[in-house]
């Protein structure tokens, strides 16, 4: 079907059960067809599907910008096609040269020495994890999507003990169906109760200062000032969202592929050292983040469309990362894959900044996992997939069994509703 106003449109639609059940095959139809297509939904937008057209558009921040831009379709989050009902987020939502000075300080507690400072407190929360359902035998590997928000947590200088109110609140607004009484829920009740507990801390950390990285942030300077708690409760939101989401997404669909998949599984335990390539090939077909939103800002002809100023434009990593134009074999998962240019942590000025973090945690979850309950035995049947994947895919349960291990903590009250009735 084609329009003169907007061409070509295509029935997409992101947040539907059709997607949540068929994403892959769905973003093939768009990249064969129409990797650059006009949707009805959700009062309309482009959708970028193949590598090309994604990376060009990621890089130019002039034509998509990733700022809010009210007049065009109202507030929330910009970089969320719909928006998200979430506070304005720093520096994402920002357009450079604005967003550099915040980008640098973020840069400088999520660079490769700063996260390889945080594998001692991601191994003690992994193994806490996973001891508290060793000795049973039995669990919901979906467990471990909870350490990277006890991690996200701690590290901020709040309770980590608390981890699942932020969960309940950043992730399900985009893992809930749209209007769902979870996502009702989320939007009205959770998300408030996390502004009103972070809000809390930023206070007390000015006035009873510490070494986390709320501290920091207060201390920091920014064009030669400091930032004002409205400015740093923004990163902090935003460091929540992407800490309680995306590397859950990413390691749920890794373990149950690996279970279906056992030679590989066992390849891995084997061999290690392979890990690190293996997590880059998991990071390209099982992309954590499946797309994201920008306004555009000017008339223009883009691959062939006529895009307009104010246009909204999904932005899908996902089906990038599986263009046969870029990837040999793009649907099968390859473990030696190498070099891999993946664009699952986006592309340009605002790739994602915790990217080193999110690869050092999914590295620690499957070490444990493989070492500890490397036979973990999936019941494919009753695994609960996310209700919406438009924008992180993944499970929220699954069940599985394996051989019982031993504790290596002791007890640990916040794991301790998850220990083995004996």
């Amino acid at each position: 079907m084609t329009n003169k106003a907007r061409c070509p449109v295509a029935q997409f639609d992101h947040h539907s059960p059709e997607h949540t059940e068929s994403h892959v095959a769905i973003y093939k139809k768009l990249r064969d067809e129409t990797p650059v297509a006009w949707s009805e939904s959700h009062g309309g937008f482009w959708v970028l599907s193949d590598y090309a057209s994604v990376y060009e558009a990621s890089r130019d921040d002039d034509m998509f910008s990733s700022a809010r831009h009210d007049e065009y379709g109202g507030p929330g989050l910009a970089v969320t096609v719909p928006k998200a009902p979430t506070q304005f987020h720093i520096p994402i939502e920002i357009d450079p040269p604005n967003s550099a000075p915040y980008r640098k300080l973020i840069n400088k507690v999520t660079a490769p020495k700063a996260a390889e400072k945080l594998q001692p407190l991601i191994k003690h929360y992994v193994t806490g994890i996973l001891d508290s359902v060793i000795e049973s035998g039995e669990a919901d590997l979906a467990i471990v999507a909870g350490v990277p928000a006890m991690v996200t947590v701690d590290w901020l200088g709040l309770d980590p003990a608390d981890y699942k109110m932020y969960v309940d609140a950043m992730h399900t607004l985009v893992s809930a169906a749209p209007d769902s009484p979870e996502y009702r829920h989320a939007a009205d009740v959770a998300v408030p109760q996390v502004e009103r507990t972070v809000r809390a801390h930023i206070a007390h950390r000015r006035d009873n200062p510490t070494d986390d990285i709320t501290t920091y942030f207060i201390d920091s300077d920014v064009n030669e000032r400091k930032m004002t708690d409205d400015e740093i409760y923004s990163i902090l939101e935003l460091i929540i969202s992407g800490g309680v989401g995306t590397t859950a997404s990413l390691v749920t669909q890794s373990l149950v592929w690996l279970y279906q998949n056992p030679e590989v599984r066992t390849q891995l335990i084997e061999e290690p050292s392979m890990l690190d390539v293996a997590i880059e090939e998991f990071l390209r077909v099982f992309s954590p983040t499946q797309a994201l939103g920008r306004t555009i800002m000017e008339d223009a002809d883009f691959h062939g469309c006529p895009v307009r100023k104010g246009d909204r434009a999904l932005l899908s990593w996902a089906s990038a990362n599986r263009d046969q134009e870029q990837f040999a074999d793009p649907d099968e998962v390859d473990i030696t894959r190498w070099p891999n240019r993946h664009i699952a942590f986006g592309v340009g000025v605002h790739r994602c900044a915790g990217l080193y973090i999110a690869k050092g945690l999914a590295r620690e979850i499957f070490t444990q996992v493989f070492e500890r309950m490397g036979d973990y035995v999936v019941d494919l049947e009753n695994m609960v997939t996310y209700p919406d994947q438009g924008t992180n895919a993944g499970f929220h349960s699954i069940p599985v069994t394996f051989t019982p291990g031993e504790r290596l903590l002791g007890d640990t009250p916040m794991f301790a509703e998850h220990y083995s009735k004996a």
